[in-house]
């Protein structure tokens, strides 16, 4: 059974088509396994075991009377921030605890339509702030390479449970770098699609102008098979594009001859470890020695990004997190008057992060303050998408890090908020610019420790990444689950 870790959701669909084995058998192997492994991970804030178990006796059913979606019987983890009808949804926050979400967040009625298996809800960073998954109000998600470290955030729990094999695959957010930067500390696949791409009605907003859903998996070909199903055009999102999904399995396996891949001097630079450099630089010769051509370019304004993102991500989570105030829904601690009921609620229901990021927002929106930072940031965020722009001319996807450093301790960066968000600082560009991007495993430090690259491609090009993505994937032939859950 153990195998079926290797498989990917194509042929794991082709099994059941053959019969070989039903979705109630992988489902109760991925179950078994939560149950096994997961209290030392702290991957899963709920496991949903009657719902996974209801839901792969309908996909088995559909299958028989071949009636099967694309992820039918295909068992996932869902980060706990997006809307699940009848199922309680909290972003990791004691704020939201006892919601129950009264409707489905697009992308999870597309998963329904084929097929999949709802495992549970996957920790993370309270309401998706952070980069390390200690900001969850419940527990710390440990990584599974080394179970001392961090997972990376914000969808930490997303990215330790797909690698740990608890889920086939999962999803997660990214509004600064919330998918990469796991994918690559953990040694996993993550997408971060065009801003757009991926409806985000049903979403638990955190800063909207950044945020988008994306998947995480162990191979490049099952990031493909999900965004088939998860993108497209949705009229209940006022920010998704009209354009139609092209099959992104279709480039996987293509050759990359005549491409040309852009390196941003910016991005190597001081306080990179010299394992996550080295590893970069190796897959950057075996891109070339398959027929890329490697090309200089300059993204000048990215040492500006971490702080126009600070600015604009905390004003908008102050704007949308007003709205959890005690009175509608999720915790609610009774004062002598309303507004000693607000301070009360939000004082017990937000945690230290979320507060100062509140903080921070309502600072750079109020009066005598807007024009200095919010107006100015959003200026700088235009000079950072022209900064994109001009170096597209040059190349056809841009290659760099994902993260600076590969895992780092629990603890390590917890009194420093400064560093915590330096973190970020590779990932926080894309997200400005709204581009689409995909973190892969490219190779491990000495400790062990994977690294990611990060391919970078032009707007509604997530074919292209993947096509790169996939090469250096068959190429490095890594290791895909740590030895203690293979």
């Amino acid at each position: 059974m153990e195998d079926l870790l290797k498989l990917n959701i194509i042929e794991l669909s082709k099994l059941f088509e053959k019969r070989e084995i039903t979705s109630m058998e992988l489902t109760g192997f991925y179950l078994e396994r939560i149950k096994r492994y997961d209290q030392e991970i702290q991957s899963y804030l709920k496991i949903t075991e009657d719902k996974a178990l209801d839901m792969a006796k309908k996909a088995d059913k559909n299958i028989q009377n071949g009636e099967a979606g694309r992820l039918e019987g295909i068992p996932f983890g869902i980060k706990d921030i997006l809307c699940t009808k009848d199922m309680e949804t909290t972003c990791a926050s004691k704020i939201l605890k006892g919601f129950i979400a009264p409707y489905d967040a697009t992308v999870i009625k597309k998963l329904n339509v084929d097929g999949y298996v709802h495992l549970g809800r996957l920790n993370m960073d309270e309401f998706a702030m952070g980069s390390s998954t200690e900001n969850s109000a419940y527990q710390a998600t440990k990584n599974p390479w080394s179970l001392d470290r961090i997972p990376g955030g914000s969808s930490g729990g997303s990215a330790a449970a797909t690698v740990a094999g608890l889920c086939v695959a999962s999803l997660g957010t990214d509004t600064g770098g919330s998918i990469r930067q796991p994918a690559s500390l953990c040694g996993v696949v993550g997408m971060k699609p065009t801003y757009g791409r991926v409806s985000r009605y049903g979403l638990v907003a955190f800063a909207s102008s950044l945020d988008q859903i994306g998947p995480i998996t162990r191979n490049v070909t099952d990031c493909a098979v999900v965004m088939n199903v998860i993108a497209g055009y949705d009229h209940m999102d006022s920010t998704s594009i009209p354009h139609p999904v092209p099959d992104f399995t279709e480039m996987l396996g293509r050759d990359i001859k005549g491409m040309r891949i852009g390196i941003p001097k910016e991005y190597f630079i001081e306080g990179i470890e010299q394992d996550v450099n080295q590893s970069i630089k190796e897959t950057l010769l075996l891109l070339e020695k398959n027929g890329a051509s490697i090309v200089d370019i300059s993204l000048p304004h990215t040492e500006y990004a971490v702080a126009t993102y600070y600015i604009i991500c905390t004003a908008e989570a102050s704007s949308n997190l007003a709205r959890y105030d005690g009175v509608k829904y999720g915790l609610r601690v009774q004062g002598k008057d309303i507004i000693e009921m607000y301070k009360k609620t939000r004082l017990a229901g937000f945690g230290k992060e979320v507060k100062r990021r509140i903080i921070l927002g309502t600072y750079v929106l109020s009066s005598g303050y807007y024009d200095a930072y919010y107006r100015k940031a959003s200026q700088v965020r235009t000079l950072i998408r022209r900064d994109f722009e001009e170096a597209f001319k040059k190349c056809h996807v841009i290659a760099t890090p994902v993260s600076p450093t590969t895992a780092f301790k629990i603890g390590e960066k917890t009194d420093d908020p400064l560093q915590m968000y330096l973190s970020d600082i590779f990932t926080i560009p894309v997200n400005l610019a709204g581009l689409p991007a995909i973190s892969v495993p490219c190779g491990f430090d000495t400790l062990g420790l994977p690294i990611g690259l990060q391919i970078i491609g032009q707007p509604l090009d997530e074919a292209r990444i993947l096509q790169v993505a996939y090469l250096v994937e068959q190429e490095k032939k890594l290791k895909k689950i740590p030895d203690r859950y293979a």
